[in-house]
């Protein structure tokens, strides 16, 4: 890493390392390869691990005396272990340390700062204290490796008075190692650090040693299996060491364990009452927690090794599709089955669950609120419902990742709970508009406070009453629509929603289908509070959304012949069909049937010549979440295709009106944006570079334009395409089309 780029007008003179282990060891030794320091000094008071130092080329050269190695230092490293470090602290405080930078390596800041506080009578400006998150199974400066801290994390602890230069060469010294850097109080570290590692650490020393000293100790450690060698393998860390961070991270230890000690108290409790509905919801929050954390930390780990959260699809021109194909389940059914099935009476079993990204917030926020759902396996979710008032406390806000529709519906919900709520979203979802639902909610009693310019996070305040109203929609939106209906379960009275324009019902028909009244007049819908919902079985049909970016590929690439199976074909979401059909596409709907309330047929679809049309206004609504891909249908049609009042488009994932009309227009294809709408001239697609801006409709959309174009489509981020079509790639490779993520074939 070059001086610039870590931030330096110069090279710096001296590094000091006090403590030549396996952390000091290094971090001395990938400073010294990376030249950001002149020289390198060592000290440890081991002889053996001077010399060793040395001549393994970590330090350039070791100091035989504190006071020698700290003379003209510009940072210095303490690396000590954390019970040494008050005495390494009172004789630094000694020294004339000039301008020198410390920083430490410690697992408990709580404890060093007051040690340096002791010693020094304040905490010393220049004082940045540190814990780099990694290890390794050896020890000792012979274990040094300069790459031990890429792709780890490192937690910096400033405290009020920390000198800001300080700590930005501090962080820019850990990030030229490769480290992810991240700022955190101290109390707040140690708290994360007693539950993450310190507490893990503490049961593993405490099971083995239990273990060991029973009488049939030897029967219990040969027939172990490896889930006892897997959860027992950190008690073969270092005792002394271990020893040490207990004592330093007391208090926060002992937090964490009383809480834990409760929890195992109500495990032992359902055991000894066979009480198997709390032994299955500790299980399956447990499993789906791990699973959640660790795709977590797999695309994090993806991330750092790419330097980048790039994620590119590689669309190849050309391609026909043929054959049979299963899109995945439909999303929105996917959440409102999570939603209902959960305030239910009794056990809901679901088929067909979509297993994207955005369903799956969902579900995780109905398992932070103490409902048991087992799976999803294979699109198999069993929901053991808990009743309309039985949802409990979250322990801490609900994360919905980039799903718009969670964060709505879910705003319907929770307004009525005697609980507070914290829903919160990535960086996307944060900038979508919420006073949509806030502000009718608001008229219901509801008391929503939201970020700036009415968008996330959402905090609402429990135990209000909330009132029936009638509300008129300025805008068609399925989302805000169910909302107030959700809301209206809970609301003294009748509440009523109006719509301009027809949208999806799936809130409407899967009500009925747990039992609950609803009434549909015209464009009106309408709830009362006092009933019950009770358990079903719901088998989610394939989502016509989904199914909508195969019916424009084979639509648009010559000799196709597609069938897709089992799609959802609900009169308010199958505007996508009609404006194909006007288009002239070649689509027929055979084994037309009802399951669970919903329409579902099997969709074949054959290529054809396209013509421009005028979309009519009246469908808009009914194809809202298919528009990117059918613009990529009018950018392959004949003439020119004219869309209005599709104002709601600049307000998803992304703006997909202007989103689109840039990458078409990166293609070649005349493609003119405005307000409500766009207006797109067929013609020739060529190659290029696309920027879905992390939306997964237009990633996918421009993937479907690689059929007709001229040369390679290199779209770039991509990741999100996992929020509504997990399978994607795999389902287009089996039907023909010619589209992988870069680097893999």
């Amino acid at each position: 890493m070059s001086q610039a780029s870590a931030g330096h007008d110069r090279v710096l003179d001296r590094l000091v390392v006090i403590g030549l282990g396996l952390i000091g060891g290094s971090f001395a030794k990938g400073l010294r390869e990376n030249g950001l320091f002149r020289e390198v000094v060592g000290f440890d008071l081991d002889p053996l691990s001077r010399r060793q130092a040395v001549e393994l080329g970590v330090v350039d050269r070791c100091a035989e005396t504190l006071e020698q190695a700290c003379e003209g230092a510009d940072v210095i490293q303490l690396a000590v272990p954390i019970l040494a470090m008050e005495k390494v602290l009172a004789r630094l405080a000694q020294i004339d340390l000039g301008r020198a930078v410390l920083t430490d390596v410690g697992s408990a800041k709580g404890n060093i700062v007051a040690c340096a506080v002791r010693v020094f009578g304040h905490m010393p400006a220049r004082f940045v204290p540190g814990h780099p998150i990694a290890g390794s199974e050896q020890s000792g400066v012979s274990a040094a490796k300069a790459e031990l801290f890429r792709r780890h994390k490192v937690i910096l602890t400033p405290v009020e008075g920390t000198d800001p230069a300080a700590l930005a060469l501090v962080d820019q010294l850990w990030r030229a190692l490769g480290a992810s850097v991240e700022h955190m109080e101290v109390e707040h570290h140690d708290e994360v650090l007693a539950a993450t590692s310190h507490l893990p650490h503490l049961l593993a020393f405490g099971l083995v040693d239990s273990l060991a000293r029973r009488h049939e100790n030897l029967e219990i450690f040969r027939y172990a299996a490896g889930g006892f060698r897997d959860f027992t393998r950190i008690a073969g860390s270092d005792p002394v060491m271990w020893h040490d961070i207990f004592l330093a991270n007391g208090k926060a230890v002992l937090q964490i364990l009383d809480a834990f000690e409760s929890d195992l108290v109500q495990l032992r409790a359902a055991i000894e009452q066979g009480d198997g509905h709390h032994l299955l919801g500790v299980f399956t929050r447990a499993r789906a927690a791990r699973e959640h954390f660790s795709k977590i930390l797999a695309r994090r780990a993806y991330v750092d090794v790419m330097h980048s959260n790039d994620l590119i699809f590689l669309a190849n021109p050309g391609g026909t599709l043929n054959g049979r194909l299963r899109v995945p389940g439909d999303k929105s059914i996917s959440h409102r089955s999570i939603m209902l099935g959960s305030l239910a009476d009794g056990v809901t079993e679901v088929e067909g669950f979509l297993e994207g990204e955005d369903a799956l917030a969902t579900l995780q926020a109905f398992r932070d609120m103490g409902v048991v759902i087992e799976g999803p396996q294979h699109g198999r979710v069993t929901i053991h419902g808990v009743g309309l008032h039985g949802l409990k406390p979250p322990p801490g806000p609900l994360y919905l990742g980039n799903s718009g529709t969670s964060m709505r519906l879910l705003s319907g919900l929770l307004a009525a709970q005697p609980f507070d709520t914290v829903l919160t979203g990535d960086a996307s979802l944060s900038k979508r508009p919420m006073n949509r639902v806030a502000k009718p909610l608001r008229e219901m009693g509801a008391v929503i406070e939201t970020g700036p310019d009415g968008r996330p996070p959402l905090t609402i305040r429990g135990g209000q009453r909330l009132t029936a109203i009638h509300y008129e929609m300025p805008m068609a939106s399925a989302q805000v629509k169910s909302c107030l209906l959700l809301a209206g379960l809970y609301a003294n009275g009748e509440t009523s929603v109006t719509e301009p324009a027809p949208t999806r019902d799936h809130t409407e028909r899967m009500l009925r289908g747990f039992g609950y009244p609803v009434t549909v007049s015209g464009n009106t819908a309408r709830v009362e509070s006092g009933h019950a919902l009770k358990a079903t079985r719901i088998e989610v049909p394939a989502d016509i959304s989904s199914a909508a970016f195969f019916l424009v590929a084979a639509s648009i690439a010559e000799g196709s012949d597609l069938i897709l199976e089992h799609v959802g074909i609900n009169p308010t979401r199958t505007g996508v069909i009609d404006i194909l059909r006007l288009m002239g596409a070649n689509l027929e709907l055979l084994n037309e049937r009802e399951v669970g309330g919903e329409p579902v047929a099997d969709i074949r679809v054959r290529s054809a010549k396209l013509k421009g049309i005028d979309i009519p206004e009246d469908l808009v609504p009914l194809a809202i979440d298919e528009f990117p891909v059918l613009f990529v249908a009018a950018a392959c049609a004949e003439g020119r295709t004219v869309l209005r009042g599709a104002e709601e488009l600049r307000v998803k994932e992304s703006d997909r009106i202007q989103v689109m009309a840039d990458g078409l227009q990166a293609l070649g294809v005349k493609a003119d944006p405005t307000p409500d709408g766009i207006v797109i001239e067929g013609g020739p697609i060529g190659g290029g570079e696309i920027h879905s801006h992390g939306d997964h409709r237009i990633a996918m959309s421009f993937s479907v334009a690689a059929l007709r174009a001229s040369a390679p489509i290199r779209i770039h981020d991509c990741a999100n395409v996992a929020t509504s079509f997990p399978n994607f790639l795999v389902l287009a490779s089996e039907a023909g089309m010619r589209v992988s993520e870069e680097g893999n074939s």
